[in-house]
């Protein structure tokens, strides 16, 4: 089982369901939940995530992975093929597989009213290839930072928002904006490791790009704006105020910067700052969909 899951990546899982959550207590608090919805949608949500991971690595085997020394419990990709755990062939069978299940949950729902989960999970679906296949390899050339920012942020809490209430609106999607910071985040810190081989694979990403010493300056921005945007949210979009309490996990933010200002040309220095940024994609999201939640019953 310690194969599937390290295959799978599942540890990671926090980047798709947190949104899911995050989407559904905001229907909640606005009187639409279905129980039997919620679930689907997560397992479908889940199974786009994992399918994603699945094809990455299949892609990554042929490019910078194989040259990658760097390896970090967060980066480096799974490993299993290049540790001869699972062939490559059975790893694009597995995420064909987990995009099927994906298919499956929209089906499901589009059968029960929700017709255009076809469309928001096939958004998903493209990001997710086009991230890691050719010919578009979003992740080569300097896009893929700005698909997982919408593919795992406000796509995510507009679809589950839709499937609760059967409505599409400017909220649901803005309120995915921290999140998707914080994933791109994730993203953008675990490229740190990858620099030297990235780069010579030709996968030039945005960190590739920049360079490690101006990437930490735009790994601070990218971590402190996924709280600007909860401020956006109340005093713009009307969001209750009891969604600050998302503002408790900013000392964990803070820690990951420190680290990753003063270690990101070692990368072994930088595998704390890694494990905080994952960390703080869970707290800030389920302390804000703890606020969106109690709002329901508060009028704050």
């Amino acid at each position: 089982m310690n194969i599937y899951i390290k295959a799978l990546r599942a540890p990671f899982l926090a980047g798709s369901v947190v949104p899911v959550i995050i989407g559904i207590c905001l229907a909640f608090k606005e009187g639409h939940f279905i129980f039997s919805f919620s679930w689907i949608t997560i397992v479908g949500v889940a199974a786009l995530h994992l399918g994603a991971n699945l094809l990455n690595d299949f892609y990554d085997a042929k490019g910078s992975d194989p040259i990658n020394i760097r390896l970090t419990p967060f980066s480096g990709g799974s490993r299993v093929i290049q540790d001869g755990e699972f062939k490559a062939g059975t790893i694009l069978v597995m995420a064909i597989l987990f995009f099927a299940l994906a298919l499956a949950s929209a089906l499901w729902l589009a059968y029960a009213g929700r017709p255009l989960v076809f469309l928001i999970g096939f958004l998903g679906l493209f990001a997710g290839w086009a991230y890691s296949a050719p010919p578009l390899q979003l992740m080569s050339r300097g896009w893929g930072e700005i698909a997982i920012f919408f593919a795992f942020g406000p796509l995510i809490t507009l679809g589950a928002y839709y499937v609760m209430s059967g409505q599409l609106t400017w909220q649901a999607f803005l309120v995915g904006f921290p999140q998707g910071f914080l994933i791109t985040g994730v993203i953008w810190i675990n490229q740190f490791p990858d620099y030297q081989a990235d780069k010579e694979a030709g996968k030039r990403n945005l960190v590739v790009r920049l360079g490690l010493g101006a990437s930490r300056y735009l790994y601070c921005l990218i971590m402190i704006f996924s709280f600007v945007t909860i401020v956006f949210l109340v005093g713009v979009m009307g969001l209750s105020y009891l969604t600050m309490i998302a503002f408790a996990s900013f000392p964990l933010t803070f820690k990951a910067m420190k680290i990753a200002w003063k270690k990101h040309l070692t990368y072994e220095g930088l595998i704390p700052a890694q494990a905080l940024t994952v960390q703080m994609v869970m707290a800030q999201g389920l302390l804000l969909s703890l606020g969106i939640f109690l709002s329901r019953f508060m009028n704050i």
